[in-house]
């Protein structure tokens, strides 16, 4: 498909029907203009993968026509994917001061900060990217610096909202811009793009400011030391958290690289205020007498190798948690985290640590806005066609009911899925069509190089293991000059099973002569007709489909 002359696309990369990767676009003729390039964690059966990011085959097959890359805000579900898409494009990046700040120590780690453009922006910025003209506004989340964008085109106004809330009492001042908002819905907005997280929770979402005085509470009553783990981009979090350390006269140190990081560059630009001579070193904490430390470190979803969990198991090479500490983790559970969380408030208690998680803690808000906040947006906007994005399914239908509350019209509502396109050409709006999107796995140094046949051997080899068989052949007549040697990782216990390791041996040997005699000396005829006969075997026997991996060495 092709973008006509006068004709615009608005379309999802990443962001619909998922949690994460959050990435879309707009299109008119010629101009592209990229919303955001997000990542997520993969999930169990993505073995070994280390991170999904936005498939962009589309853009790289339109460099010439893309005019920026505009960042609502710095979570890693929307600036995660930024440096391996730099990696294949390179494109003008425009974001608020925070946010560019964390993009840039991503740059820097992955060695490519040099050759990117990169332009601070705010709620009072104006850009012109080619034939539209691009506008901001202040929202509320729970990370300073957060953008909704407004796209002035030919064929009407578009509006991202970015993730928000209406918080209206905002730890750093940083208020909801409401009054501008209607002004844009006054103006008139054609579509608009409004994120679906809460869209199943009723009411309001409560403000972060009264985490500030539960966390107090919490560190009031803590004898020892205290461990608190929260999302280390919730800087509103990360300042009351400082203020309830300086409160109850503590000093703090910090565990886990992104937590370092993040603080390190929102206090540099002066969206985290630490009093002199707090911020120690690990090993300095370790020194000081319990009730004087606090540490803060990364962990409150469970990840295998984050700070807290190397705590929780007493594996952590710095710091180690005692009986009668107090441990917070004022974060509650992504979906699918559940399992890991759980698991490690049991090791905590296991070592004697006083805990409290969970939603009734009160340690945690949500950043995102509950149904009451989403109808607010949808009638400050005054949208004549709505896009609901950023969630599964549930999460958009249930927006999409929101929406036809307020008076949008249902059949003006477009559900989408990565991929699809809401075109308006002339007034006339519909759906049509579709560009690549998908998923883009990273592994190591590798993007996108691990495909499902991969994958497929890794559950193989994680389900049932592999058997090696090594075969010396004759280089003059292909003849069998050693016994077959074979190898099993993962399938049986090699000493424990010997009668089958020679019952193996024996029927390789059996099938190599009948090939012989039949004249069938091609490897890859060799290599197939023992992989099939063994497997049947083997499934007969033990009712196990090991991956079998048959080696040829010709003398």
């Amino acid at each position: 498909m092709k973008v006509a002359a006068k004709q615009l696309w608005i379309a999802a990369l990443g962001g619909v029907n998922e949690i994460g990767k959050n990435m879309y676009f707009l299109q008119y003729a010629d101009d592209i203009i990229v919303i955001d390039c997000g990542s997520k964690f993969p999930d169990e059966s993505l073995l070994g993968i280390d991170l999904i990011i936005p498939d962009v085959t589309y853009l790289l097959s339109n460099l010439d026509k893309i005019r920026a890359l505009v960042v609502t805000h710095g979570h890693e579900d929307h600036i995660g994917g930024i440096p391996y898409l730099l990696k294949q494009l390179n494109l003008p990046i425009y974001a608020s001061r925070l946010t560019l700040g964390l993009i840039e120590n991503k740059l820097r780690e992955h060695g490519i900060l040099r050759q990117t453009k990169l332009h601070v922006i705010d709620s009072e910025s104006t850009l012109q990217l080619g034939a539209i003209t691009t506008t901001f506004f202040n929202t509320n989340h729970s990370i300073p610096d957060c953008l909704g964008v407004v796209f002035d085109t030919p064929e009407g106004t578009v509006v991202h909202t970015g993730d928000f809330k209406f918080d209206m009492t905002p730890v750093n001042k940083q208020y909801p811009d409401i009054h501008k908002m209607a002004d844009i819905g006054k103006n008139g907005v054609k579509f608009l793009l409004s994120e679906s997280t809460n869209a199943e929770r009723p009411g309001f979402t409560p403000s972060e400011k009264l985490v500030g005085a539960h966390i107090e509470e919490a560190f009031m009553k803590a004898d020892r030391r205290i461990f608190i783990s929260t999302f280390a981009s919730n800087v509103h979090r990360l300042q009351q958290i400082i203020e309830a350390a300086r409160l109850t006269d503590r000093r703090l140190t910090l565990l886990g690289r992104s937590m370092v990081n993040v603080v390190r560059v929102a206090q540099e630009l002066g969206y985290l205020s630490i009093p002199d001579n707090m911020l120690i070193e690990p090993t300095e904490a370790a020194k000081l007498p319990p009730e004087q430390v606090t540490v803060l470190c990364t962990g409150s979803q469970g990840e295998p190798m984050a700070a807290l969990s190397r705590l929780a198991n007493a594996s952590h090479r710095q710091m180690e948690i005692q009986a009668g500490d107090t441990v917070l983790i004022a974060a509650n559970p992504i979906p699918g985290n559940e399992r890991n969380v759980s698991r490690i408030v049991d090791n905590l208690y296991v070592l004697g640590a006083k805990v409290i998680y969970g939603s009734r803690s009160e340690l945690h808000v949500s950043g995102h806005a509950s149904q009451e906040e989403l109808k607010l947006m949808l009638t400050l906007m005054k949208p004549e066609y709505f896009i609901p994005i950023h969630g599964e399914y549930r999460m958009l239908h249930h927006h999409s009911l929101l929406a036809e509350t307020v008076g949008v019209n249902p059949n003006n509502i477009f559900i989408l899925k990565n991929g699809d396109i809401v075109e308006s050409s002339s007034g006339v709006v519909r759906q049509s069509g579709r560009v690549a999107a998908g998923q883009t796995l990273v592994d190591g140094l590798g993007i996108g190089d691990i495909g499902n046949v991969v994958l497929r051997d890794r559950r193989q080899l994680s389900a049932d293991g592999i058997l090696i068989t090594v075969i010396t052949l004759s280089q003059e007549d292909g003849r069998l000059l050693n016994e077959p040697d074979t190898v099993s990782r993962g399938f049986i216990y090699v000493r424990n099973s010997e009668t089958l390791m020679e019952e193996i041996n024996k029927l390789v040997t059996s099938t190599l002569q009948k090939m012989s005699e039949a004249d069938l000396g091609e490897w890859n005829i060799i290599k197939q007709t023992i992989k099939e006969t063994l497997s049947r075997f083997l499934y007969e026997k033990t009712k196990r489909r090991p991956m079998i991996l048959p080696i040829i060495i010709e003398v």
